[in-house]
């Protein structure tokens, strides 16, 4: 219940759940996971959570870590660092001006500040990006830093005549010069750009060669309507399901016109996510829901329809043999638009009917065209037709339902896992078999203890 959560929940408005819901119940599920299974609620650090979890996780063993043994104190510190290292640095400077915030000022908090702040590739450049979040980490941390890093952080830029550190001084100028401003990052030329009252057009158009591949995703859309065509996306190299959320963003008829290119780059993404494991995962038949409800939310627009399109395409590159059923009937992906009613039953009867090894269902589980079909479809299927499980049923959710402090499941006699980005189904089908209860309370420590060690000599290696 807790990694359906961790992985799922962002603390942002659902389709069906506002913000504050969401942030009460997952934030519930955390203080009772880490009261009662405090070496399990750390393990699950080294499971695919998302970055919103994985902070209040950290936030919340940094909080409470005066009684711990040596052990268990290094084991999370471990834990801790290698997840601070995969995490976005903007969430990781948030989360240690939460702790600040919360005074959280004790040993560990400060070595674990120090050690991931020493680590950072190029500081004069975080210093600048990240400005206020440094601030707050070198004060907090009582880090000690350059004389001019520190100047730059703590005083007021017309008391500095000049900085010898390039960045600083292009920083410096750009407040003065407009010019200067196309030599920072993009995120602080930005405020600058309209404090010199250049026109957003002219602006994206020359910022455009700083802009880093996710910014160039973001802004491609407001790039296109500001008339600067120097900002455009780079589908070929983008992650799998960020790469659905761009697709899927595409009015229509720019998916008509750039199909051929559009699936390819999908299909390209999808077998670089499954590496080795291509073609074998034998006869696989993938339910799909683009019914209305995966738009999701204002916060999260149609996130549920990119995770669905995104598996699509992986599972595809998995299977030795693939059916993809989306709910309205859909047989083109790249068309695909949240629509119409959830009649997961009926298409559960579809997929039966062709006999998969594998079948997976990615759906936010709410089954409404009738209600309750696609739950009997299973139960009967499970109970009566195929009893020895020569169908291996997986139901996948990229939605955590705050009333229910899980995502919602089919039925009772099919494992449901949360899923947050395509990348991670094939580790979460690993974890289904925990979902379904076949597994024991032994055997899922065990499983933990494993996934915690490749954990963390992964970082060993780097």
């Amino acid at each position: 219940m807790f990694v359906n959560a961790a992985v799922t929940s962002t603390g942002q408005r659902e389709f069906r759940d506002d913000a504050d819901a969401q942030r009460l119940s997952v934030g519930f599920l955390h203080e009772y996971v880490l009261g009662n299974y405090r070496e399990l609620y750390a393990a699950t650090l080294a499971l695919d959570v998302n970055d919103f979890n994985a902070a209040l996780i950290v936030r919340h063993l940094l909080e409470s870590s005066r009684d711990l043994t040596p052990r268990v104190r290094r084991r999370e510190g471990e834990l801790i660092a290698r997840r601070l290292e995969l995490m976005a640095p903007q969430r990781v400077y948030k989360l240690f001006r939460e702790l600040a915030r919360r005074g959280v000022n004790n040993r560990r908090t400060r070595a674990i500040m120090r050690d991931w702040t020493a680590q950072r590739r190029d500081p004069v450049f975080d210093a600048v990006k990240y400005r206020t979040g440094v601030k707050a980490t070198v004060r907090h941390a009582h880090l000690d830093v350059p004389d001019e890093t520190g100047a730059f952080l703590f005083t007021a830029t017309r008391k500095v005549p000049v900085f010898t550190t390039g960045l600083f001084e292009t920083w410096r100028q750009a407040h003065y010069s407009a010019t200067a401003l196309y030599d920072l990052p993009y995120t602080v030329a930005e405020g600058l750009a309209s404090k010199h009252g250049i026109k957003r057009a002219q602006f994206l158009e020359k910022i455009a060669p700083r802009l880093t591949r996710l910014e160039r995703l973001r802004l491609q859309g407001a790039g296109e309507r500001a008339g600067a065509g120097a900002v455009k996306a780079e589908p070929a190299v983008m992650p799998l399901t960020r790469l659905a959320s761009y697709v899927l963003s595409l009015p229509h008829a720019t998916r008509v016109a750039r199909h051929d290119e559009l699936h390819g780059a999908l299909s390209t993404a999808a077998h670089r996510v499954a590496g080795e494991s291509a073609g074998s995962w034998g006869r696989v038949v993938a339910v799909l829901d683009d019914s209305f409800s995966s738009f999701g939310s204002t916060a999260k627009r149609q996130r549920p329809l990119a995770v669905a399109l995104a598996c699509h395409y992986l599972l595809r590159a998995l299977a030795a043999d693939f059916t993809g059923l989306w709910t309205s009937g859909a047989h083109d992906p790249l068309f695909v638009r949240p629509s119409g009613p959830t009649p997961l039953g009926e298409r559960l009867l579809d997929a039966l009917e062709l006999a998969p090894e594998r079948l997976v269902v990615v759906s936010d589980g709410w089954d409404n065209s009738p209600p309750g079909l696609a739950a009997e479809v299973l139960r009967v299927w499970r109970e009566r037709l195929d009893p020895e499980a020569a169908t291996t049923v997986v139901h996948l959710n990229p939605v955590y339902d705050a009333e229910g402090f899980d995502v919602k499941r089919l039925s009772a006699s099919v494992p449901t896992v949360g899923v947050r980005d395509a990348e991670d189904v094939p580790a979460l089908v690993e974890l289904a078999r925990f979902a379904e209860g076949r597994a024991g309370f032994d055997e899922l420590h065990r499983y933990l203890a494993d996934r915690q060690d490749r954990f963390r000599s992964r970082k060993e290696a780097v």
